[in-house]
C-alpha cells in the first residue's frame, strides 16, 4: 500500500519543507519547544502556542482531553528558555483544587527535573523560589494582596480550568487574580469550551490588554449518545445529520412510547395505589446497577463512570454490584489493585483502617467496581484515580465533582438521572452541565470513540436528551462579589475610589451591564416553550392547570409538614433512646438490623448522639444509632441480661437472642405487648384532605391520560419556576457591584476595620489576612478575645463552627462539650447575630451562621481519642461523619488555625495555642495527608 508522502511529488515535498523553516525561523522557541514535545501539534494548540511567542495573551477553549495544556506547558518553556540566556523570569502555573497542582507539579518535575519547579498548595511548600511555581489560585491571589517579593519577575500565569471563576463559593478568586496581576505579566487562560467565549474574552481585553482567543470545538475522540431502555441499548440519533437536527431515532422513541404505555395499562389495571406522587409507576424499577455495568461490559464499553448525584447513592450502588456477584478483573489485575491500594494507606494504623472500612472497600476495587466522592478518605480516593486511569478498576460509580477534578477519562460515561439536587432544589441538568459530564467519555490515544449513555425511565424524554446532547451551551458565568477580606486589601492596596473602578471592572460588572436584555430574551423563550407544554399536555376533561396546582399544593404542604415533623420526630427519638435501660427490649424498624433487640448498655453521657449498645435476635450485637429510629422508641418488654454478660462471647449472644425471640413479641408486631399506651395512627392534616377531596372531585382526575398530561404540567411548573428567577435577576441587575462595595465598606466602619475616611485601621489588616469564608466573624473572635484562655482541643472545636457546613438540611443543632468550649461557641453565635444585623440594616448577607456540627469530632480527635470514637461508629458506611468528610473539614481547621498562628495582630496566648491545637490535630489519617 502507497503512503500519503509517497504520493507527493518532489516539488511539494521541497516546497513544505520551506514552509516548515520559515515557520520554525519566526516561532524559534515554539521549534525548540516541538523537539522537546515529541509529537505535531494540532492546529488550535500551533496557534495558541505562536500567539505567545508573540507577546500577546491567549484564551484557548476546547472540549475535555484536547490537549489545551500543552499551551500552558509552552509558557514554562518560555520562561525556562529565557532563564538560561538572559533573564530570571517566572511562570506561575495555577490550577483550582489541591490534587490538580500535585499532579501538574509532578508532570513538571518529570519534564524539566526538581531544580526548575516548584510547589505551593498551602499544605505543601516545595521549593517555592523556581522559575516555574504550580499552585492553587488562592495562594496567588494571597500573594498578589500581600505584595509577595516572590512576584519580582513574574512573566506568564497559566490559569488552568480558568472556568471555574463561575464556581460560585471560590470562583470570586480568579476574577481577584484578573484584574490585580501586573500589566508585564502575559496571561495564559485555558478554559473547557464555553458558548460565551466571545464575551469573557472581550473583558479579558479590556483588564489585560491583546488577548488573541483561540477555540476549538473539535473533539480528539468522537461521542456517540445512547439511551439504555430496561436492558436494550439504543442509538440517540440515527446519524451526524440527525444529531444536528436534534432528531431522535425513531426506532428509540417508538419503543420508549411503547414502554410508556404497557406501564400506564399496567397501573390503571393496578389501580392508583400504583402511582407514586410524582406520577412514576412504582411498576418501573430501573435496572440494577450490576445488571447495567454487566451490559456495559458484554459491550465493551468498559471502563466507564456512572455518575449518581448523591455520595450514598455511590456506596449502595457498589454494595449492589458485589452482591450481584460482579467481577471484573482477573487474578493479576487483582494483585496489582491491591498493591496500590496498600501502597496508598501505608502510613496509616491498621486499627483506623478497619474504622475506615478499608477491607470493604478493598474488596470492591479488587473486583474493579469503585465509588469517587467527596464522603471518601483521600488516600481512597487517591487508589480509585491510580487504578482507575492505569484500566485495572472498570466502573466508578461518582458524584458529579469528579467532572471538575483530577483527569479520569474513560470509554464510556452513564448518567442514572438528568435531575440532580444543587442544594436548594432539584433541577434539571443544563445543556452545559451535560457536556462537562459526557466530556469525559473517550481517552485520547486509547479510545476510537467514547460513548455517552443516559439511563431511560418514565419521566425522561428522549427529545430532551437529544436536546441536551445537541445543544452545546456551557455559559461562563461571574460568581464575583465583594467580601470584607476583598474590601480591605482593595482599601489598603489603592484605596476606596480606585477600588471601586476596579470592582466595576469585573467581569461580573461586564456581564451584568450587558445580560439584561439576554435574560429578558431568555424569559420570552420560557414562556413561549411554556405554552407549547401547556398546549401538550391540555385535557379534553377539563383545565388541568388548575388539577395540577391541587397536586402541587398538597406536595407543599406534605413536604412542610415533614420539616415540621422531621424536628419534634428527632427530639422524640433521642429522648427515648437515653431513656432505655438495661434488659428493655426494643424493635429496630428499619436498615440491616431491623427486628427485636434488647439492650446491654445505655446511653452513656457527654458524647454526641445516644447510640446504646444492644444484641438483636439474630445474634449481632453492636450500637445502635437515632438514624436506625424514624420515630420514638418503644420499650416492648424487659428481660433479665446476666450480670457481666460478655456480648463478643458467641454461645452468650446465642443464648440471650434465644430469650428475646421467645419473649413472641415478634409474632404479634409493634402492639400487642408494649408498655405505655398504644399510638393510634395520626389523622391526617385537615388542610391536606380537603385539598384531596378537591382532587378526586375534579373532572381531570378521572382522565385516562392523567398521568401523561401530568409529566408535561411538571416540565410546565419547573420552567415556570426558572423564570421567576430569571425576572428577579433582571430586576436585580440595576444593583451595581460598587453599591454593594460601598455597603461593604459601610459595614466595616461602623465595627472599627475603616477609619471614617475609608483608611485601613490596625483591626482592617488583621482582617486583610484572613482568608476564610467566615472572615469578619473570625476577626471579631480574636478582636473579642472569644478564643482566649482555650486549651488546644477547645480552641480546635470553638474554629471549626465558623468553617463547617453541614450537608443536610434542617439538621438539630449539635451538644457541644461543656464548660469553656461551650461559652466559646456561645459567645461566637452572638458575634454572627450582631454582625447579620448590621449586614441586614446595609442590605448585605455574607456571613453564613456558624454550624456547631463538628465541635464534638475535632474536639475529641484534638484530644487523642481513637478514629472509632471520633467517627461515633465502627462501621464506616453507617457513619453520621464519613472518613473523608472529616478528613476534609479537619484540613480546614487545620488551615485556620495555623492562620491564627501566624496572624501577628492575633495575641501570644492564642498563637501559642494554636501551635498546640496543630500539633493536636495534625495526627493518624491527618497527618498521612500532610505528608502526601
Amino acid at each position: 500500500m502507497t503512503s500519503r508522502a509517497d504520493d507527493v511529488s518532489p516539488a511539494e515535498r521541497y516546497a513544505a519543507s520551506k514552509r516548515r523553516a520559515a515557520r520554525a525561523a519566526e516561532f524559534p522557541a515554539l521549534a525548540d519547544f516541538m523537539l522537546d514535545v515529541g509529537f505535531d501539534l494540532d492546529d488550535f494548540q500551533r496557534q495558541a502556542c505562536e500567539a505567545l511567542e508573540r507577546g500577546s495573551g491567549v484564551l484557548v477553549c476546547a472540549p475535555t482531553g484536547a490537549g489545551k495544556t500543552v499551551v500552558g506547558e509552552f509558557a514554562v518553556h518560555l520562561v525556562l528558555r529565557d532563564t538560561g540566556v538572559g533573564g530570571r523570569r517566572k511562570c506561575f502555573y495555577t490550577t483550582p483544587i489541591k490534587a490538580l497542582s500535585n499532579q501538574k507539579y509532578h508532570d513538571l518535575v518529570a519534564r524539566h527535573g526538581a531544580d526548575q519547579v516548584g510547589l505551593l498548595t498551602g499544605d505543601n511548600v516545595i521549593n517555592g523560589d523556581a522559575p516555574v511555581v504550580v499552585m492553587t489560585t488562592e495562594v496567588l491571589r494571597n500573594m498578589l494582596y500581600s505584595g509577595s517579593a516572590s512576584l519580582h519577575g513574574l512573566a506568564y500565569v497559566v490559569m488552568d480550568e480558568v472556568h471555574y471563576l463561575a464556581d460560585r463559593f471560590r470562583g470570586a478568586v480568579w476574577e481577584e487574580v484578573i484584574i490585580h496581576l501586573p500589566a508585564s505579566v502575559t496571561l495564559v487562560s485555558l478554559s473547557a469550551t464555553v458558548s460565551n467565549y466571545e464575551e469573557f474574552a472581550d473583558w479579558l481585553v479590556t483588564v489585560r490588554g491583546h488577548t488573541e482567543v483561540v477555540v476549538s470545538e473539535h473533539r480528539p475522540v468522537p461521542l456517540w449518545q445512547h439511551m439504555l431502555v430496561g436492558k436494550r441499548m439504543f442509538d440517540l440519533f440515527h446519524d451526524a445529520d440527525a444529531a444536528r437536527k436534534h432528531d431522535v431515532h425513531p426506532e428509540l422513541l417508538r419503543y420508549t412510547r411503547e414502554m410508556l404505555r404497557r406501564l400506564e395499562l399496567t397501573d390503571r389495571t393496578a389501580g392508583p395505589g400504583w402511582q407514586s406522587r410524582g406520577g412514576r409507576s412504582r411498576r418501573w424499577q430501573p435496572p440494577p446497577r450490576a445488571e447495567v455495568v454487566d451490559r456495559l461490559d458484554r459491550a465493551d464499553l468498559l471502563p466507564a463512570i456512572l455518575f449518581i448525584f448523591s455520595r450514598a447513592g455511590c456506596d449502595a450502588a457498589v454494595q449492589q454490584c458485589l452482591s450481584g456477584g460482579l467481577r471484573l478483573t482477573n487474578a493479576d489485575e487483582r494483585a496489582e489493585i491491591r498493591r496500590i491500594a496498600q501502597a496508598k494507606v501505608a502510613s496509616i494504623p491498621g486499627e483506623d483502617l478497619t474504622v475506615l472500612g478499608y477491607w470493604e472497600w478493598l474488596d470492591g476495587l479488587e473486583r474493579g467496581v469503585a465509588a469517587h466522592h467527596a464522603g471518601m478518605l483521600p488516600a481512597f480516593k487517591e487508589a480509585v484515580e491510580e487504578c482507575f486511569v492505569r484500566g485495572l478498576v472498570k466502573a466508578v460509580f461518582a458524584t458529579e465533582t469528579l467532572a471538575l477534578g483530577i483527569n479520569m477519562p474513560a470509554r464510556c460515561v452513564v448518567l442514572e438521572r438528568l435531575v440532580k439536587f444543587n442544594g436548594e432544589a432539584h433541577v434539571d441538568l443544563t445543556p452545559g452541565e451535560y457536556t462537562q459530564l459526557t466530556g469525559r467519555a473517550g481517552r485520547r490515544g486509547i479510545d476510537v470513540e467514547g460513548h455517552a449513555v443516559v439511563l431511560w425511565s418514565p419521566e425522561v424524554d428522549p427529545r430532551h436528551v437529544a436536546g441536551l446532547a445537541s445543544t452545546r451551551t456551557y455559559p461562563l458565568r461571574s460568581s464575583f462579589r465583594p467580601s470584607y477580606n476583598m474590601a480591605v486589601n482593595l482599601v489598603g492596596t489603592v484605596g476606596a475610589d480606585e477600588s471601586r473602578v476596579l470592582l466595576e471592572s469585573s467581569f461580573a460588572q461586564f456581564q451584568a451591564d450587558r445580560s439584561v436584555v439576554g435574560l429578558a430574551r431568555q424569559v420570552q423563550r420560557n414562556v413561549d416553550t411554556m405554552q407549547t407544554y401547556g398546549d401538550d399536555g391540555a385535557c379534553h376533561h377539563g383545565d388541568f392547570d388548575e388539577y395540577f396546582a391541587i397536586r402541587v399544593a398538597i406536595a407543599d404542604r406534605e413536604r412542610s409538614l415533614a420539616r415540621q415533623g422531621a424536628t419534634q420526630r428527632r427530639a422524640a427519638t433521642l429522648s427515648s433512646l437515653e431513656k432505655l435501660r438495661v434488659g428493655d427490649v426494643i424493635r429496630v424498624p428499619q436498615g440491616r438490623r431491623a427486628g427485636l433487640a434488647v439492650v446491654l448498655e445505655p446511653v452513656s453521657g457527654g458524647f454526641g448522639e445516644p447510640r446504646p449498645l444492644v444484641l438483636t435476635q439474630d445474634r449481632w450485637a453492636g450500637r445502635v444509632s437515632p438514624a436506625d429510629f424514624p420515630a420514638a422508641v418503644d420499650v416492648l418488654e424487659r428481660i433479665r441480661v446476666p450480670k457481666h454478660f460478655n456480648h463478643r462471647s458467641p454461645a452468650a449472644r446465642r443464648d440471650l437472642a434465644a430469650t428475646v425471640s421467645a419473649t413472641g413479641l415478634d409474632r404479634h408486631g409493634d402492639g400487642t405487648r408494649r408498655r405505655g399506651r398504644d399510638r393510634g395512627a395520626p389523622g391526617e392534616d385537615a388542610e391536606i384532605a380537603l385539598l384531596k377531596v378537591q382532587m378526586r372531585q375534579h373532572a381531570c382526575h378521572a382522565c385516562p391520560e392523567r398521568e401523561e398530561h401530568a409529566r408535561w404540567a411538571e416540565r410546565r411548573h419547573r420552567l415556570a419556576r426558572d423564570t421567576d428567577a430569571l425576572r428577579d435577576k433582571v430586576a436585580g441587575r440595576t444593583g451595581s457591584l460598587a453599591r454593594t462595595f460601598d455597603q461593604v465598606l459601610a459595614v466595616l466602619a461602623g465595627r472599627g476595620y475603616l477609619s471614617a475616611d475609608n483608611e485601613v485601621t490596625d483591626a482592617g489588616r488583621m482582617l486583610g489576612r484572613i482568608w476564610t469564608e467566615a472572615d469578619l466573624l473570625v476577626a471579631e473572635c480574636l478582636r473579642r478575645d472569644v478564643w482566649e484562655g482555650l486549651a488546644p482541643e477547645e480552641l480546635a472545636a470553638a474554629v471549626s463552627m465558623v468553617l463547617y457546613e453541614s450537608r443536610r438540611e434542617g439538621d438539630e443543632r449539635a451538644s457541644v462539650p461543656k464548660g469553656a468550649t461551650t461559652a466559646a461557641v456561645d459567645a461566637c453565635q452572638k458575634l454572627w447575630a450582631e454582625i447579620e444585623s448590621d449586614e441586614a440594616a446595609h442590605g448585605l448577607s455574607l456571613t453564613r451562621e456558624p454550624d456547631p456540627g463538628f465541635v464534638w469530632p475535632i474536639y475529641r480527635w484534638a484530644r487523642g481519642e481513637p478514629l472509632a470514637r471520633v467517627l461515633a461508629s465502627g462501621h464506616n458506611y453507617e457513619s453520621d461523619m464519613p472518613a473523608g468528610d472529616f478528613v476534609r473539614w479537619a484540613r480546614q481547621v487545620l488551615d485556620l488555625l495555623t492562620q491564627l498562628r501566624d496572624a501577628p495582630a492575633a495575641s501570644a496566648g492564642i498563637r501559642d495555642t494554636a501551635r498546640k491545637a496543630i500539633a493536636a490535630v495534625n495526627r493518624g489519617v491527618l497527618a498521612y495527608q500532610s505528608a502526601l
